[in-house]
């Protein structure tokens, strides 16, 4: 048996050879995806690796959630291919740097449990627009750019043998984890179709086709453009973009991983440790990134528990940057495509459609919604903003339908109004139609004791019901109302009868 030994954590145990592996098998799978990405977005194949190192190394030390991997992730970069073709990949740089500053403001104020808020169809139409984008853009490499610059689809021989090999490495990333999961089946594919082209001399595109890469270390460097107001006006909303979806991104992983652990991460070291990664990207020549869920699930398959997988599938990326850089050169395109469109088929959420006809429409409605904006746009940020906003409003229309009121009047012939459900903006105008200030007796009882007083409508709308019983003389006591929100109800004063000892404790606004 393996010693095991504690990192970080005194009060928990590891197991050696268990990390060891697990840090290996997942920098096998990294290193295919922050290729096929740094590609997608026409950048160099090193600078997705060198983003895979840094955001892998510094989230693995100090983030929120032990067994949890960051690296150049799709949903990060996706975003930010506009912002390269129009301004280049100086913009690039800067942009991940300010989008690591606001992670990190994120994390220091507390912020990421907010992430959490984004409801289930709003997921489901973010992965799966996310899944067409990375799947679409496969098929960009179809093409060539001919001697006049013209962008044509490949024909003939050259075109059959791209998809003879795209073939032969979806089926082998398919059908390889049935076989066994010990060796990662993207990295088994690429291999294997790198062996076809190069034991039959196949003429193909390559890497090199792409750009050229010379392995050495990261190296500090300032990103080249004018600090102005300019610049910050074209890279703050993309900035912003990136870092909403890398935290988005991270922090439903950080979730998974909390659920299938049984144990609990934070998010707020967790949003601290994603912007201190993109920052180092910015500043060392990486692409940026966030938390990617397949080589997650791969390091806990593995075994791994702890801060020690990440830090050696890091270690182990930048020595195949120092020492392979002429093997990557000489990876055939065809392969990349064929593991990214795999990526792109897991990445969507069949379940969803599975599900479909047993979603609320409005679910449906969001989830759709969410799809095309992230499909169209290319706006991943804006996409879950909208969904949100969406959800949110459902669910305000669905609550404000359930306020109601039992009426009765007591030997005294005093009227009570029995309050169910939330008094919330959404509520107030069917709440005020049930009252009756000309018709009811001299003094009326409004019970909130099945209720809740939420927002400012809501304490307005009370007010001006005051206002409409004390214009008839008549006097309106409020029972069981908090003690914050009848100091607010300055004008209905000398009407309200609150018991104070019986009053739920209730703040409209939390101080903290």
């Amino acid at each position: 048996m393996m010693p095991s030994l504690a990192l970080f954590d005194f009060s928990k145990k590891i197991n050696l050879k268990n990390e060891v592996l697990a840090g290996f098998t997942v920098a096998m799978t990294m290193i295919p995806e922050s290729l096929s990405f740094a590609i997608l977005a026409g950048l160099s194949p090193l600078v997705g690796l060198y983003a895979a190192f840094m955001m892998g190394l510094v989230t693995a030390v100090l983030g929120g959630r032990p067994g949890m991997v960051s690296g150049g992730a799709g949903a990060t970069i996706v975003v930010l291919i506009a912002l390269i073709q129009s301004h280049g990949i100086e913009y690039l740089f800067a942009t991940v740097i300010l989008a690591g500053v606001l992670q990190l403001f994120v994390g220091i104020f507390k912020l990421g449990k907010f992430v959490r808020l984004i409801p289930q169809p709003v997921m489901y139409g973010f992965l799966n627009g996310l899944a067409v984008i990375i799947f679409m853009a496969q098929v960009e490499q179809f093409k060539f750019v001919d001697a006049n610059g013209v962008v044509n689809w490949l024909q003939g021989t050259s075109l059959y043998i791209m998809l003879g090999l795209t073939a032969v490495t979806i089926v082998i990333v398919y059908f390889f984890p049935k076989i066994t999961k010990v060796v990662p089946a993207s990295l088994v594919a690429i291999l294997v179709v790198f062996g076809i082209v190069l034991g039959f001399g196949i003429n193909t595109k390559t890497v090199a086709d792409i750009a050229n890469i010379s392995g050495s270390l990261p190296s500090f460097h300032i990103p080249k453009l004018p600090f102005s107001l300019e610049t910050l006006q074209i890279i703050f909303p993309y900035a912003l973009i990136m870092a909403g979806v890398g935290l988005i991104e991270s922090l439903l992983t950080l979730s998974m991983v909390d659920e299938i652990t049984n144990s609990k991460g934070s998010a707020n070291k967790e949003s601290v440790a994603q912007g201190l990664a993109n920052i180092a990207n910015g500043f060392f020549g990486g692409m940026g990134g966030c938390a990617m869920v397949a080589q997650t699930l791969v390091n806990l398959n593995a075994g791994s528990r702890a801060r020690l997988s990440g830090i050696i599938a890091s270690i182990t990326i930048l020595i195949i940057i120092l020492v392979g850089a002429p093997f990557i050169e000489k990876i055939p395109m065809a392969a990349l495509v064929g593991v990214m469109m795999m990526v792109a088929i897991s990445t969507f959420q069949w379940v969803s459609i599975r599900i479909v006809n047993k979603m609320p429409k409005s679910d449906i409605f969001v989830g759709i919604t969410v799809a095309l904006i992230t499909i169209v746009l290319h706006n991943l940020a804006l996409a879950v903003l909208i969904g949100v906003v969406i959800s949110a409003l459902v669910f305000a229309w669905d609550n404000a339908k359930r306020i109601r009121a039992r009426k009765y009047i007591d030997e005294n012939g005093v009227k009570y109004y029995e309050i169910f459900g939330p008094l919330f903006f959404g509520s107030v105008t069917t709440f005020t139609d049930k009252f009756d200030p000309e018709n009811d007796p001299e003094e009326v009882v409004i019970d909130f004791k099945e209720s809740r007083i939420v927002d400012m409508s809501a304490i307005d709308a009370l007010d001006k019901l005051s206002k409409k019983y004390a214009q008839q003389n008549k006097k309106l006591h409020l029972k069981y109302l908090s003690e914050d929100c009848w100091k607010m109800l300055k004008n209905a004063e000398a009407v309200i009868d609150v018991n104070i000892q019986e009053d739920p404790t209730y703040k409209v606004m939390p101080q903290k």
